[in-house]
């Protein structure tokens, strides 16, 4: 098996660890308060990943220690986003909706650095809109709650995206160092707002344990070090492709183990989204390379 061969199947893995994560979320909410889950899930990945890199966490530069904290509040924002939305929508609905940084990276970028969007890509962002309307409004054609809260991971996602590119493209940024402070950051951060807002307690049965305990060794821990590892050995468009089946595989995990069905136009929707993402990882390398 080449490099890239076995990169592809370890990231499919982590998007099916993602995928599921919006399941395990849903059942650890039943127990634990939003914050205090986020808290456990970051600040565990956190230790494990630091005493896994003892020694490549050494000689920390300033800038890398700026951008984790940079980094760390945007990503705070997205989980706080996705786990108040799976509290509030559906398994199905939240894997759709927070895959939306895809589309809307683009146009957050343009806004920031005032790189246009190529004519394919602003019809995949369009496909995309439009299947998301359909997934997410009722017959009042007003989202759900938690469908509007998950929008915000596609906010706050993005931001992330767009200036951890920034930071990871600078010589004194060290990547493998920056992944693993922005966990502890992100963990701190999500501590102090659950002592403030929340009454902080552990799992209170042994299904519960076992699914945080997975959240943050596997979804958490496991995929951001895969991530940040495997990439060398494959393509960004080969990524971005994988990625882009981590709905579907929230939806698989909902539809099996959850039971939810989606409606005929919800399913319209989802695969309007699902062709836009796809639509836009397939566009010409020429294209891409001016959105970049």
């Amino acid at each position: 098996m080449t490099k890239q061969k076995r990169a592809d199947l370890l990231l499919v893995l982590v998007t099916a660890f993602w995928g599921v994560s919006y399941f395990l979320m849903d059942l650890c909410l039943t127990d634990l308060p939003p914050l205090t889950l986020n808290a456990f899930r970051f600040l565990v990945a956190f230790v494990l990943l630091g005493g896994v890199f003892f020694q490549k966490m050494k000689g920390i530069s300033r800038q890398t220690l700026q951008y984790s904290l940079l980094v760390g509040v945007f990503l705070t924002a997205v989980y706080v986003c996705c786990t108040y939305g799976v509290l509030y929508t559906s398994i199905s609905n939240a894997g759709f909706i927070c895959a939306l940084p895809a589309a809307t990276t683009p146009v957050l970028n343009f806004f920031i650095t005032g790189q246009k969007p190529g004519r394919r890509l602003t019809l995949c962002i369009l496909l995309c809109t439009v299947g998301l309307a359909l997934l997410t409004l009722n017959e009042a054609f007003r989202p759900a709650l938690g469908d509007v809260i998950c929008m915000g991971v596609a906010l706050f996602y993005a931001l992330d995206l767009i200036f951890t590119e920034k930071a990871v493209s600078q010589p004194q940024v060290d990547a493998l160092q920056m992944g693993i402070l922005e966990l502890g950051v992100v963990g701190v951060i999500m501590l102090v707002l659950s002592l403030l807002l929340e009454q902080p307690r552990l799992p209170s049965t042994p299904g519960i344990w076992a699914s945080a305990l997975f959240l943050a060794l596997f979804c958490t821990g496991f995929a951001f070090v895969v991530q940040t590892v495997q990439q060398q050995y494959t393509t960004a468009s080969h990524v971005g492709l994988i990625f882009t089946l981590e709905p579907l595989f929230s939806a698989i995990v909902a539809y099996f183990l959850a039971d939810e069905v989606l409606t005929v136009r919800g399913y319209v929707g989802a695969a309007l989204m699902m062709s836009s993402l796809i639509l836009m990882e397939l566009l010409p390398s020429k294209e891409k390379s001016e959105q970049n």
